[in-house]
């Protein structure tokens, strides 16, 4: 009869089990296969959870601001333009100086330079010039001025042809848009009429000196290099003709503002584009420019610019004036003070013949 394993026996078997499993593992068990790996979602910080949608109560509606008829309204989160402040710029300080001094009932060009705190105001403006009669406070259009460059390139004019319908006192209201935005104003006396000879009318058929009566260029003009071209005729033998013509009268080298001789040269520089085709003629100021010799007391005023009505002018000493005569030898454009060769041009082209 077998006996019973005694303790010892027991702990023996025991541990040599022990060591067998761990020398050999577990017993292999079916695995399933990894699902495929996902990143783990983030952890959301307090800036990146969703504001909930607002609500009436906490997002009272605001009044739109109704736009003016044509404009196109921003939307309310728009951005601000690129170095704008919010605020509008304010308005540039223009002052006024008109350099048409004789004004007429009728409609004439009106010459102005417009001056700011740092200088002239130039191209790349839009000028406009707006006529209202005082007495009534009648206004006129608003008419579009266009710039033109003086000589040298320093100074320039705007222009623009203003009707005005009846003598009496006016007002000259100007806008500049641009770089130099701002509004200026002036009060003129416009008279019935003037004396030198206006749109529409006849100048005097004046008998002025020609190269062939006296010889010599020196006895002609103050020009240091004057165009033989401008002396060949007298004013009448112009007008008497079937052609137009464009007649300068100006002292170059007596000039107040230094503009006459360069409008001389303007009226030089139109003769080559339609030499054959219309007269050219330069009045001098003075009859006698060989005996001045830079004294203006030896001067004599010559005969033509006295019948032209000039020495009637209040104020006037030595400005140019140029006249654009039909066929007819009537006046179809005049310019006070200097006027470029594109406003001489388009004057002359509407009196060429078809």
């Amino acid at each position: 009869m077998m006996r019973p394993a005694t303790p010892l026996l027991i702990a023996l078997a025991a541990a040599l089990l022990l060591s067998l499993i761990l020398a050999c593992g577990t017993a292999p068990t079916a695995t399933p296969s990894p699902a495929p790996t996902q990143p783990p979602a983030p952890t959301p910080r307090p800036t990146d959870t969703p504001a909930p949608p607002p609500t009436e109560a906490s997002h009272p509606p605001q009044p739109s601001a109704t736009p003016e008829p044509g404009a196109t309204p921003l939307p309310t989160d728009a951005p601000a333009p690129t170095g704008s402040t919010g605020e509008s710029e304010p308005p540039t300080e223009l002052n006024v100086i008109l350099a048409t001094t004789v004004l007429e009932v009728g409609t004439q060009r009106v010459a102005f330079l417009l001056v700011t705190p740092t200088g002239l105001v130039k191209e790349g403006n839009r000028v406009s010039i707006t006529p209202i009669y005082l007495p009534d406070n009648t206004t006129g259009p608003s008419i579009p001025a266009s710039f033109h460059q003086w000589p040298y390139g320093v100074r320039g004019a705007f222009a623009a042809q203003v009707n005005f319908d009846r003598p009496g006192p006016w007002r000259l209201d100007i806008t500049s848009d641009g770089p130099d935005s701002g509004a200026a104003a002036m009060e003129i006396e416009v008279a019935p009429d003037s004396p030198v000879p206006f749109i529409g009318t006849a100048g005097p058929p004046s008998e002025s000196k020609t190269l062939a009566a006296v010889g010599d260029l020196a006895l002609l003009t103050t020009d240091y290099t004057p165009d033989p071209a401008l002396y060949q005729v007298s004013i009448r033998e112009a007008m008497e003709s079937p052609l137009p013509a464009v007649v300068v009268f100006a002292s170059p080298a007596f000039c107040t503002t230094a503009t006459c001789g360069p409008q001389v040269d303007a009226v030089s520089e139109l003769r080559e584009t339609y030499d054959g085709q219309a007269h050219f003629i330069h009045i001098e100021i003075y009859d006698n420019p060989d005996e001045i010799q830079g004294d203006l007391d030896r001067a004599r005023i010559a005969p033509a610019v006295e019948e032209w009505g000039l020495t009637s002018l209040p104020h006037w000493f030595n400005e140019s004036w140029t006249f654009v005569l039909d066929s007819n030898g009537q006046v179809q454009a005049r310019f006070e003070g200097f006027a470029t060769v594109a406003e001489l041009d388009t004057a002359l082209q509407a009196v060429l013949p078809t």
